[in-house]
């Protein structure tokens, strides 16, 4: 099916029951299609927004989908509301305003319906937005809270005294004294990754994104919480646990990818565990109920910014990663070009969600293969303008496979690569691991790959009409078993395809590390289906 806009088309379909919901980037718009009936329309959505929002979203105008609970279809448009649709008829039931445009505050995520609340993010670090996450009443639209990223301990929802992070207590104003002055309040932390929830711990798990502004001189201190781990009641939203990864970011390595639950065992003892493939380049294994850091490790070997991350609780150190002075772009201060960094800012793997298997206990994950070369500049704050102040390029890893992406097994107890597939271009699209024992992913190319989950060995392939950077999903019907893609190339890695752009430093630095792209896919935006043989 061809959804009538192009674009980069990230997330996946949504199947409940007999019906397919599938949405699209800006203006997202909502199909639901009936199954039962070769795919017919049931009902369209076409919100209305005012296009001057577009400008305003970082890394092209991409959206990750709709969500579902209580007869209702949410989603969270680009423009920041959210609406509650019903699910038989597509109607309006509520509708709320989560964020200003006009501040730079939109949104590119999908929404966490969780018991009687729908929680939602919000995007917009590259313009100086003060990251939160707010929760509203499922059936009216009320809200209920609101947690944001920094600031005084009744904005972040935190007890000073019971909230910790790695072990120990946060103490009071943990969100703004790591900050010079009231860079607080513009001090980015956006929430525009995935949520995850322990209904028997009561507790949803995200990420915080990058510090405002890029240029890490102009806001001194770990810039407390951004780049965080953050779990909270969900209930109430206060916090139980913070664990900060990259304290005082200064490569835009934002924290706000997925955090996988799963329950393994370690040591011989069975633990609740959260995965969390920071853009970093470093895979973490917590402890999701205490917060304890049990696994940090590299999983892409070039990753030279950072020597190690600290595993000794005894030490002052604990929990950071140790910069390597060479590619600290702080240190080498304004104007200066600080080359040969790894990962580049798209991170050693961005939004684009791995999978987890226990089958195997393995988890697969889309990786990002590509260094970069750092600048940052003095800027100045204005409400609704760019906040960056930083150029960046974009180029493979060198001497590697001289490709810029791989698609890996990862051991998260053991924090190693059991096995890579390199790729020619970053992997950018979401994983899914299956109980058949296959794995697919898709290339930005535009080719849907199935391997197999033990030895990566690749058992499948074809190739989309446009490259790929949605998430492969299943569903089942009457007996049958389906696999579903989204294939429209665009987000970060393909923001030059998508928004017709060609200064290789626009798009953040990825125009000009994605140049090929163009050799190979065209823009897009389809659904395609297939069905498993018996």
């Amino acid at each position: 099916m061809d959804l009538g806009v192009l674009r980069g088309h990230e997330g996946s379909p949504l199947v409940i029951g007999d019906t397919m919901y599938v949405h699209t980037p800006f203006p997202n718009i909502v199909y639901a299609l009936d199954l039962a009936n070769d795919g017919k329309i049931k009902w369209k959505y076409e919100p209305k927004q005012d296009p001057n929002v577009i400008p305003v979203m970082c890394c092209d105008t991409v959206n990750r989908g709709v969500a579902y609970a209580e007869g209702k279809i949410f989603l969270h448009q680009a423009d920041t509301k959210v609406v509650a649709l019903d699910a038989e008829t597509g109607e309006v039931v509520w509708e709320v305003v989560n964020g200003d445009p006009s501040k730079g505050e939109t949104n590119t995520a999908t929404v966490l319906p969780i018991k009687d609340k729908v929680i939602a993010g919000i995007s917009g670090g590259e313009f100086g937005v003060r990251g939160s996450v707010t929760a509203y009443n499922m059936e009216t639209g009320e809200q209920e809270w609101r947690a944001y990223s920094m600031g005084p301990d009744s904005d972040i929802l935190v007890d000073p005294a019971t909230t910790t992070h790695l072990g120990e207590p946060v103490g009071e104003n943990s969100g703004t004294n790591t900050w010079e002055g009231d860079q607080w309040m513009i001090g980015g932390g956006t929430t525009w990754g995935w949520y995850s929830a322990d209904l028997d711990e009561n507790l949803f798990y995200y990420g915080t994104g990058n510090p405002s502004t890029w240029n890490p001189a102009q806001r001194p201190g770990d810039n407390r919480w951004s780049m965080t781990v953050m779990a909270r009641d969900i209930d109430t939203g206060m916090a139980k646990w913070f664990y900060q990864m990259t304290p005082h970011d200064e490569w835009d390595y934002d924290g706000i990818n997925e955090m996988i639950l799963s329950e393994q065992a370690i040591d011989g003892t069975e633990r609740k565990l959260l995965t969390h493939f920071d853009r970093n380049g470093f895979g973490y294994t917590l402890d999701r109920v205490t917060g304890e850091l049990l696994v940090a490790e590299k999983y892409d070997p070039v990753v030279n910014w950072a020597t190690e991350v600290v595993m000794d609780p005894s030490s002052d150190q604990y929990g950071r990663p140790q910069v390597v002075a060479q590619y600290s772009t702080e240190q080498n201060g304004e104007d200066v070009n600080s080359t040969g960094i790894c990962p580049a800012a798209l991170g050693s793997k961005d939004q684009q969600p791995a999978a987890y298997s226990p089958d195997t206990q393995l988890f697969y994950v889309p990786t990002n293969h590509v260094c970069m070369d750092y600048e940052p500049f003095q800027v100045s704050y204005t409400a609704g303008q760019p906040y960056v102040g930083a150029t960046l390029a974009m180029y493979p890893a060198p001497d590697s496979h001289g490709g810029m992406g791989n698609f890996i097994a990862w051991d998260n107890i053991a924090g190693e690569i059991k096995w890579s597939i390199p790729e020619q271009f970053s992997v950018w699209s979401g994983a899914l691991a299956t109980a058949g024992g296959v794995v697919f992913y898709g290339t930005l190319e535009g080719y849907l790959k199935a391997v197999d989950a033990e030895t990566g060995e690749e058992l499948y392939r074809f190739k989309t009409p446009s490259g790929i950077i949605g998430n492969v999903m299943t569903y089942e019907r009457d007996g049958e078993q389906y696999i579903g893609i989204l294939s429209g190339v665009g987000g970060w890695a393909g923001i030059g395809l998508a928004a017709g752009l060609t200064n290789p430093n626009d798009g953040l630095g990825a125009v000009g590390g994605y140049a090929a792209l163009s050799d190979y896919t065209a823009l897009g935006g389809q659904l395609t289906v297939f069905k498993l043989p018996n």
